[in-house]
């Protein structure tokens, strides 16, 4: 029995997230139809993490279990020439047989898009948020750089109850603009349920004064949803990287 490490792409737009659902569309779902198409039996694609509807993934990591001796180019192409244009594998290798896409990834980085203009963007409809209102990057650049480190992430999480674990580690944030389009990445070991989302909502809500630049230390340490912001759009947040090493992960954001 092999075990294969694949990496993919897609856009989220017409998906309920990565994980299989019952009469909902979803990444998983559809892979695992045109895998089983490919590799002649069913198959079970075991992902490195959950996305939420509308979410997109620059970088998806997963694993399967074949006995077929198919070349992972062959598959790559096969898989390619069936999945719809919104889904792409982009790499597949053999793995050790313990492998597992989630259990041995040792962090994740996510990146949100915001189309900072008046007007909006037609190309970039459902792939980026389109914010009006001027954006301060020192501003929240300053707030962004606060939550690094190791920290108790209550405030940031959307079903966190008061015995949930909540503690992460985050290894560095960055905040870009290159012309009207802005990139807000944030990578760490784990990630809480809608924890970026609500993250970039409080940088938006800081950029327009509903909390202090510094604020960050008090909305953590108030272990509180309600004591943080807004929760983002969801069409703006890709999972970004996946790393597999420690080194990878807690090495300087370029």
């Amino acid at each position: 029995m092999r075990t294969l490490k694949m990496t993919i792409a897609y856009r989220g737009t017409n998906y309920h997230g990565f994980q299989r659902q019952p009469n909902a569309a979803t990444v998983q779902g559809e892979l695992e139809q045109q895998l089983a198409r490919v590799l002649n039996g069913p198959v079970t694609a075991y992902g490195c993490s959950r996305t939420d509807t509308g979410v997109h993934a620059n970088m998806f990591v997963l694993h399967l279990h074949t006995e077929r001796e198919i070349r992972c180019k062959n598959l790559v192409r096969a898989l390619n020439g069936y999945l719809p244009d919104d889904i792409s594998v982009l790499d597949c290798e053999d793995a050790p047989a313990e492998f597992h896409a989630r259990f041995d990834c040792k962090g994740k980085e996510y990146l949100y898009r915001i189309h900072n203009h008046e007007s909006k963007n037609p190309f970039l409809t459902d792939l980026a948020f389109h914010y009006r209102r001027p954006l301060d990057i020192e501003k929240i650049r300053y707030a962004a750089e606060q939550v690094t480190g190791m920290h108790d992430f209550h405030s940031f999480c959307a079903q966190a109850t008061p015995e949930s674990n909540c503690v992460r580690t985050i290894y560095g944030t960055s905040v870009e603009r290159e012309g009207s389009d802005v990139a807000i990445r944030i990578r760490g070991d784990g990630f809480l349920y809608n924890m970026v989302r609500i993250f970039v909502g409080t940088l938006l809500d800081i950029n327009e004064g509903v909390f202090a630049p510094d604020a960050m230390s008090e909305i953590l340490a108030a272990k509180d949803r309600l004591a943080a912001g807004r929760t983002a759009m969801a069409h703006g947040l890709y999972l970004n990287r996946v790393f597999y090493s420690d080194a990878e992960c807690r090495a300087p954001m370029k």
